[in-house]
């Protein structure tokens, strides 16, 4: 009798553990929607520079290279949730710090509008990455090599923008980075693979 009183506790919490999970870590992912999203909106009303946006992008890139870590075993524990969101709440004070400072960005320069195109990429790649996390086609250690690819994204965008200025050559780079991880997104979200 106790047998099948454990074994049916494990069956009822088996499937409700895995929803839970799978919003921890869509949970993770949409925040860095939304910090990419409040990056490219100070690119596009002038409230960050080319430069400030790239430090910014770095920022990134180490949430990121986190989330892919603590993914990589397929778990997102509490403890590394919790890692994730302090370094998200400094990064969200880094954005709001550098948008309210007195250095401001010329949203219709060429390196500008680049930056704003790069950006959008991110979150529209993140937008992908979360939905097939919420959808479970993506499992989370596909999402882990996703996010390590993001992170790879952002540190090209980084260094590009570090003098304060993208130029063409450096913005082809970064496409062609963003053209690998979108063909890798769509080849994992449909390999049939399901969390």
């Amino acid at each position: 009798m106790d047998f099948h009183k454990v074994a049916l506790g494990v069956m009822i919490v088996i499937p409700v553990a895995s929803p839970v999970l799978a919003q921890s870590v869509g949970t993770e992912v949409q925040r860095d929607i939304n910090q990419e999203t409040r990056v490219e909106q100070g690119l596009k009303f002038g409230k960050l520079s080319t430069g400030e946006a790239a430090r910014l992008e770095r920022g990134e890139a180490r949430i990121d290279r986190m989330e892919s870590k603590a993914l990589k075993d397929g778990n997102l524990s509490q403890q590394e949730a919790a890692r994730i969101q302090g370094a998200q709440n400094r990064e969200s004070e880094a954005i709001n710090r550098l948008k309210h400072n007195d250095v401001t960005g010329n949203p219709n320069s060429a390196s500008s509008q680049r930056m704003q195109a790069d950006v959008q990429r991110n979150i529209n790649q993140q937008g992908r990455i979360e939905q097939g996390v919420r959808s479970g086609t993506l499992t989370n250690k596909e999402a882990s090599q996703l996010e390590r690819g993001q992170a790879h994204v952002d540190r090209v965008e980084a260094r590009a923008g570090a003098d304060g200025h993208i130029g063409a050559r450096e913005q082809a780079r970064i496409q062609n980075r963003e053209n690998k991880q979108s063909r890798k997104i769509f080849r994992d979200k449909h390999n049939n693979r399901m969390r």
